[in-house]
């Protein structure tokens, strides 16, 4: 049994102007919630066994911000260039690609991508996830690379739909 939790960037600021997109900070808000959902989220699951996040700088704070509060350690934070997409492609790619010895992982990535995949892999059909929004997936296989093997979708169920707003 593997689990994914997928987790969008938490809001991001727009004010900076002549910054590159993957350069734009979080809001204060952004943060706000990332504290929010993240500390509830600890009472409510287990760690993950190993946290993922696209390089992108507001993506790389939330995560960060999730692993302070589920006492993960920075040092072991991936990083993957490729999760600055905003397509499923390099979401499945780097899913597929997790080590097996890692039972949950936890995914920071962006919009559109992470809403293609969710509805594609998972067993309920999530309109939109917002920013901070995490949706968990849950699959009965044994290794990560069988989600999509031979580009045959293995679906699996979705275990957890959390926004910030729940907790407001």
């Amino acid at each position: 049994m593997k689990t994914i939790y997928i987790v969008r960037h938490a809001k991001s600021s727009w004010v900076h102007e002549g910054i590159k997109d993957i350069d734009r900070p979080l809001k204060k808000r952004g943060i706000n919630d990332a504290h929010l959902l993240s500390k509830a989220l600890n009472k409510k699951i287990l760690r993950p066994d190993i946290f993922v996040s696209s390089s992108a700088n507001r993506a790389l704070h939330t995560a960060m911000i999730f692993a302070e509060n589920f006492t993960y350690p920075l040092a072991n934070l991936k990083i993957k260039k490729s999760l600055y997409s905003f397509s499923d492609g390099y979401l499945i790619k780097t899913i597929m690609a997790l080590d097996d010895a890692f039972d949950t992982a936890i995914i920071f990535s962006h919009d559109h991508g992470i809403n293609t995949f969710v509805n594609k892999f998972g067993s309920e059909v999530i309109q939109h996830v917002p920013t901070c929004g995490v949706v968990g997936i849950q699959f009965d296989i044994k290794h990560w690379k069988t989600i999509n093997k031979n580009k045959t979708i293995k679906k699996g169920k979705t275990v957890l739909f959390e926004t910030p707003k729940m907790y407001k």
